[in-house]
């Protein structure tokens, strides 16, 4: 089935471009329950199965041994804007392990908030890993790596213990849907191909617990409950997922690179996947909240404080609004629960 024409770029009164996309909503049995486009291809998730990522290190014990706190557990989930408050919790995180930003395989670049990233310049100082919007995502193996006493040297790579966890967890929560071989994802780990299907089961699971061991099932619940209780530290200012997260009655939207979001869907015993088919992360956070918009799950005052993420002013250098990026008439598609 072809992706749908999702998301318009307008200008003047005129289409100027289309995105398409494709999204899967499903319970945790498996279930579907709502879909659009060609749900059966896998996709790269990229960075938006991170709090997936982050199950064997709460579930193994290794959080609880190394004293990680709620933020610490939520930052292990992060895509993060590289702000102090990031970068400065990584920091102490890695010292209290014996480690420093060199242990660190996820590489540099400046960070994600332009404020930050101007502060930097101004200061004449340089990006480190620690600015790096997957670094807590890092610190977080490193912790597994310590409590599983393995080397943390090559952590990244696939066949590393702290990659086989996560691996395996991948395979239960997909129903051993995860496609081989794996690509290397902008922060140097495994990223593993998944239908979009299996993905939306494997959100619903985590929301849920159902088909979970106890271990699994109760670490799914602190890492969904952490992320809850400090939004600002799985993206920062101003972004999506820290905006959209308070208006869920229960819920965790994540984004990955490339246009990909995954919603971790409790109140609804649910799931929810989508892939904007050319990567444009522009039309992906329109299309999410147009999606938890027509299922019903945000909170009164939604539309006036996302308001931009309805619809996306387009603006040029002038800082003139001269168009919008807004869902297709007809999308999405009435929703089932």
């Amino acid at each position: 089935m072809e992706a749908a024409a999702a998301i318009e770029v307008r200008r003047g009164g005129r289409v100027e471009s289309r995105h398409h996309l494709r999204f899967c909503l499903a319970g945790a049995d498996g279930r579907v329950r709502w879909a659009g486009g060609n749900i059966a291809e896998p996709v790269f998730p990229r960075s938006a199965i991170k709090p997936l990522q982050a199950l064997p290190l709460v579930a193994s014990g290794a959080a609880a041994a190394l004293g990680l706190e709620a933020a610490d557990i939520a930052l292990a989930c992060a895509s993060h804007n590289g702000e102090p408050g990031h970068v400065g919790r990584v920091d102490r995180w890695l010292r209290r392990l014996g480690l420093g930003p060199g242990d660190l395989a996820c590489g540099a670049h400046p960070p994600l908030h332009g404020e930050t990233a101007a502060a930097l310049i101004r200061a004449g100082e340089v990006p480190s890993a620690l600015h790096n919007n997957c670094s807590g995502k890092h610190a977080g193996m490193l912790t597994l790596a310590r409590f599983l006493e393995v080397p943390v040297a090559g952590y990244p790579t696939a066949d590393h213990p702290v990659q086989r966890r996560i691996l395996d967890s991948l395979r239960q929560l997909t129903g051993g849907a995860v496609a081989e071989p794996p690509a290397i994802d902008g922060c140097g780990v495994p990223t593993w191909p998944v239908p979009l299907r299996a993905l939306a089961t494997a959100a619903a699971r985590f929301a849920t617990g159902h088909g979970l061991a106890a271990a699994e099932r109760d670490a799914a619940a602190r890492i969904l409950a952490a992320c809850r209780e400090h939004p600002w530290m799985i993206a920062g200012t101003g972004r999506p997922c820290t905006r959209i997260l308070p208006h869920l009655p229960a819920g965790l939207v994540k984004t990955g690179a490339e246009g990909v979001y995954l919603a971790f869907l409790p109140e609804i015993e649910a799931g929810l996947a989508l892939k904007v088919e050319d990567g444009a992360g522009r039309a992906a956070a329109v299309a999410l909240v147009a999606l938890l918009d027509r299922l019903g799950l945000l909170a009164d005052g939604a539309r006036r404080d996302l308001a931009d993420l309805f619809a996306s002013p387009l603006v040029n250098h002038a800082g003139t609004v001269v168009g919008e990026i807004r869902p297709a008439p007809g999308w999405p598609p009435a929703a089932g629960r």
